[in-house]
């Protein structure tokens, strides 16, 4: 068994953000195909077949998450020691790898396979699904900030995560409940705790979410004069227009552009705003530029 062709995949990282160069499978001559396992896959296990030029190679030509290289790899003394016994069985680390039976799918005639690509689709796909049900690796992905008790506006905020759990297809009550918690910021973990000895988990997400804009309603004024009154001071000017239309948003969602345009420019010094045609401003993105 002079050679054997191995695939070579990128996939993600325990992290779900970055990436890591993966050995999935080997085939033999015979076309018989062995599946790495998946806590084994990462190359950097594989020490002597990263010191190959074919590996440099591969790393070259693999860019995206999910694409896939098959080559062959002539079996020197040192990989044949690492990837095959004394009897011919493929192996890798402490084990036998084992062989993936091609299956026949059914269809009108019965007789089309299962391409290898597909089945390490499934393969992967599989993975994803699993880690889709960890709450924590799925938190990570929404694009929302945590929660303070400092927050403007919590109608909008629980609007906003109700979108992001949507996205995700996080539709239980119960899931909804336990996911809030990772938003929960200092303060806001001790309502978290108390809400779950007075409602349990087992609550309808409605009873939750009037609870929580209940309990984090702002009835004073200090936040909105703090909001509209906010000028620029020193520093970059588009970071000032970007902090304000920020603080006015959480104020208020509903605020119309051309109004969140000037209430923007209002802070903004004398000296700049001669220099902008207001008729010319029809959104922020314009004000931002000047």
């Amino acid at each position: 068994m002079d050679q054997l062709r191995f695939e070579f995949a990128v996939l993600p990282a325990s992290d779900g953000k970055s990436n890591v160069y993966c050995a999935t499978s080997i085939t033999t001559r015979d076309e018989k195909v062995f599946a790495i396992p998946e806590e084994l896959q990462s190359a950097s296990l594989h020490k002597e077949l990263i010191k190959t030029a074919a590996y440099n190679k591969i790393k070259n030509s693999l860019k995206k998450r999910h694409q896939t290289r098959k080559i062959w790899i002539t079996m020197t003394n040192e990989l044949s020691n690492v990837y095959i016994d004394e009897d011919g069985n493929l192996q890798f680390g402490d084990q036998y790898l084992e062989e993936i039976e091609q299956k026949q799918a059914s269809g009108n005639l019965g007789k089309n396979t299962d391409s290898l690509e597909k089945l390490f689709t499934k393969f992967i796909e599989s993975s994803q699904g699993l880690k889709k049900q960890n709450l924590k690796y799925i938190a990570e992905k929404f694009i929302i900030e945590r929660f303070t008790s400092k927050n403007t506006n919590p109608s909008q905020w629980i609007d906003v995560f109700e979108k992001e759990c949507l996205r995700f297809d996080i539709t239980e009550d119960e899931k909804k409940i336990e996911i809030l918690r990772l938003f929960m910021d200092k303060s806001c973990a001790d309502w978290y705790s108390s809400m779950i000895i007075k409602l349990t988990l087992n609550s309808e997400w409605s009873i939750w979410k009037n609870k929580f804009c209940e309990s984090f309603a702002n009835q004073g004024w200090n936040q909105v004069t703090y909001a509209l009154l906010f000028k620029y001071k020193d520093g970059s000017l588009v970071d000032y227009a970007i902090k304000k239309e920020k603080l006015l948003l959480d104020m208020r969602t509903s605020i119309d552009t051309g109004t969140l345009v000037d209430l923007i420019a209002a802070g903004l010094p004398g000296f700049v705003l001669e220099k902008i045609n207001r008729q010319s401003m029809e959104d922020t993105v314009d004000l931002f530029m000047k």
